[in-house]
């Protein structure tokens, strides 16, 4: 768009300043209400990683390669699981 012609478009701007949709153009259609509020949410959503529970620690540990091996082999979940196999460890022995 040239000068000239934004110019030309500024002058035909109504009086009171507001935006009057033609109703022909559904990319200059204005939104509604819904439409914004969805909008907004998207924009104000935080980014990064989820809160975690709480519940749970990091700590950096060292295991044995055969065992990483084979608790990443079953798939996805797999610390989860290695989690559960030490919780049930733990109910048959003495942590000590």
């Amino acid at each position: 768009m040239t000068r000239e012609q934004v110019r030309a478009a500024v002058r035909v701007i109504p009086p009171g300043g507001d935006y009057v949709w033609d109703g022909v153009s559904e990319d200059d259609r204005p939104l509604n209400d819904a439409e914004l509020k969805a909008g907004l949410e998207v924009a104000l959503r935080k980014r990064g990683r989820p809160a975690g529970s709480g519940t749970k620690e990091q700590v950096a540990i060292r295991f044995d390669r055969d065992v990483l091996d084979t608790f990443r082999k079953a798939g996805p979940g797999w610390q989860t699981r290695m989690n559960d196999a030490l919780r049930d460890w733990l109910k048959s022995h003495s942590p000590a």
